[in-house]
């Protein structure tokens, strides 16, 4: 959990980073509130279809209105996963950044679609696997890897 401090990742830009969440669900919600933790990052604006306002932020219904409306450096997508291939696919076409929650896709094939997208393009994609670091993941692989609670 993130204290009330602003974490510097000295990041050197005259500006601040632009960034975008797509879906203000719950796992979006904590992604908004990170995000004004972050020194040098602003939320510039929200996609979310349904009616959801959020104080001075701009709200857009869909990435085509936020993409007509302004430019972003990155978007972090946390979208239900069914909706991560159009999306991830929208910002790379567009060259912008995208951080997709976890899972990235809901195939390989679609998985495969988003690397590619990112290969091609030039434009990075990142996915959130912040839990992997959370001790009972850890404990888990780890009984996992010792064999411990047999053959997976």
């Amino acid at each position: 959990m993130l204290s009330s401090e602003k974490i510097n990742f000295g990041i050197m830009m005259s500006q601040p980073v632009k960034l975008a969440v797509v879906g203000a669900g719950l796992v979006g919600q904590r992604h908004i509130s990170a995000i004004a933790h972050v020194e040098g990052a602003i939320l510039a604006a929200i996609v979310e279809p349904s009616d959801a306002r959020f104080d001075a932020t701009p709200v857009y219904p869909d990435l085509e209105s936020l993409f007509a409306a302004q430019d972003v450096d990155g978007v972090i997508l946390s979208t239900p996963t069914p909706l991560h291939l159009e999306g991830a696919l929208e910002c790379l076409g567009r060259g912008v950044p995208v951080l997709v929650e976890k899972p990235l896709a809901t195939s390989a094939a679609e998985a495969a679609d988003i690397a590619a997208a990112s290969e091609s393009t030039g434009v990075p994609v990142l996915v959130g696997h912040h839990r992997r670091h959370n001790p009972l993941i850890q404990k888990a692989a780890s009984l996992i890897r010792s064999g411990a609670i047999g053959d997976i």
